[in-house]
């Protein structure tokens, strides 16, 4: 079709028309500096609507003879501009055109005629392309109008459903922007008397210093309370005097050294209730390899109770008695220095509680005397010790004015494990009885009265079950003792 028209435009010129020809035209048609249209792709012109003369035109050639060129990226490339514009310069270079074909040219009238009326053709054609673009641009904006209706009024409709309530109905505060910089008070209630009156909680006299002074009692009375709640909860420390082991003649290897130790059950009977034990070992020994300045007072000031445990007899000395009996000297170096220790603990107000040998030991530091052997010395008692050791067993009572009838409510009598054949025999100052033999009436208990807790006991509470229905339940007498700890620490 368009090979048809091509050869139908050309045959309309005549040969030898110097047009067809021109030098100064590329091989597509179009010429250097001219206006491409803006039109959309689908409507770009046909090669078979452009006369052939328009292929062929000269360098002056017009914008709408360019826009008619048959190349194929002619459409393809085209950018919008705005049509109006368009339409104004292609007029304009329409006339300017126009005006110079009617000038007499070297090459004759022919020519300039021909160039003419392809230039008005072109000119024609492209002015209903630029018409169909402007109705299709047209066309386009009010569907994107009527689609913005449609989606604003949908919008509207779904507002109005989630919202049904109008504005009118809504209280003022939610209507209205708030105001933050107004002050609003709480509201004064209607049977107030004085509306101008303070706070409840403030008083009629107080002042910004009076109440800036009860906020700091407060806090350092809180912090006062913090740091008593630390100490007071702090973990007790108990510490027990020393078994000493002196060196036997002859003996090789540890038996030949002096040994410090405690038995096991007296150390687990004061762990019971989760307090630490430390054993104090003696101290300011002459010929020692490694002085120290450290002194029982030291141990005195750190520690928070002493337990003297059972262990070798007293010897006579420590009561300026001469022993009855070669086999029983007792342990003069381990009585210097659990006397020393009692008095160190006394002196510092702490609680100490004596056991079998720290009972007799509590009543010789006041200036007491012992039975050096009870079957010897108390022919008419009753056996206080047998090879059974922690089997054996014996009644004791406490007497009237005994605070141990106190700490046993419900018990006047018990059952005791008792391992020992000295006792005491005279009563030591300020000391006062607190339990007896049942049987024989041999001292089995001591308390000093002029400190808070200083007292001994006869048998051995850490061979007794806590909670046993045989032996007496010695828990309540530890327990008197550690709560006396605490509240003498300090």
């Amino acid at each position: 079709m368009s090979e048809n028209k091509s050869n139908e435009s050309n045959e309309s010129i005549a040969p030898g028309t110097p047009g067809t020809g021109s030098p100064g035209a590329d091989s597509s048609g179009c010429i250097p500096g001219g206006h491409t249209p803006a039109v959309p792709p689908a409507s770009s012109p046909k090669s078979s609507d452009i006369p052939a003369a328009a292929a062929q035109a000269s360098p002056k050639e017009t914008a709408a003879e360019r826009a008619s060129t048959d190349a194929p990226d002619s459409a393809s490339t085209v950018e919008p501009v705005d049509t109006a514009k368009a339409q104004r310069d292609d007029a304009a270079e329409a006339r300017a055109l126009a005006a110079k074909s009617t000038l007499p040219s070297p090459q004759g009238a022919l020519t300039s005629a021909s160039a003419a009326n392809t230039t008005l053709d072109a000119k024609s054609s492209l002015a209903a392309e630029v018409e169909t673009a402007t109705q299709a641009q047209a066309s386009l904006a009010a569907e994107l109008e009527n689609a913005t209706e449609a989606q604003a009024a949908e919008a509207a409709t779904a507002t109005e459903s989630v919202a049904p309530r109008p504005a009118s109905s809504l209280p003022p505060e939610f209507t209205t922007a708030p105001d933050f910089g107004t002050f609003r008070p709480p509201p004064i209630p209607p049977d107030s008397p004085n509306p101008n009156a303070p706070p409840a909680y403030l008083r009629n006299s107080d002042s910004a210093w009076s109440v800036f002074g009860r906020v700091i009692k407060a806090r350092a009375r809180q912090i006062f309370d913090r740091a008593g709640q630390r100490i007071t909860q702090r973990t007790l420390r108990i510490g027990v005097s020393a078994r000493i082991f002196h060196p036997e003649p002859g003996a090789k290897g540890l038996r030949g050294k002096t040994l410090q130790y405690l038995e096991e059950s007296i150390a687990h009977w004061v762990m019971s209730r989760d307090v630490l034990v430390f054993m104090i070992p003696t101290v300011g020994h002459q010929g020692m390899l490694h002085p120290s300045n450290i002194r029982l007072r030291d141990y005195a000031k750190q520690l928070d109770g002493l337990l003297l445990q059972g262990g070798a007899d007293v010897s006579p000395q420590s009561y300026t008695e001469a022993a009855t009996r070669h086999e029983w000297p007792g342990d003069r170096v381990r009585d210097m220095y659990e006397l020393e220790l009692l008095h160190e603990f006394i002196e510092a107000g702490k609680p100490v509680l004596g056991v079998c040998r720290g009972c007799q030991l509590i009543n010789v530091a006041f200036g007491g005397t012992l039975y050096q052997d009870i079957a010897t010395d108390v022919p008419t008692a009753g056996v206080h010790v047998n090879e059974q050791y922690d089997q054996h067993r014996h009644p004791i009572r406490f007497p009237d004015g005994s605070t141990l009838v106190n700490m046993f409510p419900g018990h006047r009598e018990a059952l005791v494990n008792s391992i020992h054949h000295q006792a005491v025999k005279t009563i030591g100052r300020d000391l006062n009885i607190e339990a007896v033999s049942a049987h024989d009436g041999i001292i089995e208990a001591v308390r000093y009265r002029r400190a808070p807790f200083v007292m001994g006991v006869q048998w051995h509470p850490e061979f007794h079950r806590a909670g046993g229905d045989e032996l007496l339940d010695c828990t309540p007498l530890l327990d008197t003792f550690l709560r006396v700890a605490r509240e003498t620490r300090f």
